[in-house]
């Protein structure tokens, strides 16, 4: 389980996610992620989440969508 902290540019939001075993935290830092946030807050394994961190897998491997764009763009 991976807690982070996302700026959104108007907004920070906890994600809690369960890529923890591909991911580094570290790797995080500095980065563009995608993430969607019009779900709805829910606990996950006591804590919680105010959305989700988005990722493409293979059957070898998982990569976080990561992209160069502005805090807060929204992907349409």
């Amino acid at each position: 389980m991976l807690i982070s902290k996302v700026d959104l540019g108007n907004d920070t939001r906890q994600i809690v996610s369960g890529i923890a075993e591909h991911v580094k935290p570290e790797d995080f830092v500095g980065q563009r992620v995608v993430v969607v946030t019009n779900l709805k807050p829910m606990k996950l394994r006591g804590e919680l989440s105010e959305g989700m961190i988005l990722a493409a897998s293979t059957e070898d491997s998982l990569e976080v969508v990561a992209m160069d764009i502005e805090k807060g763009a929204i992907v349409k």
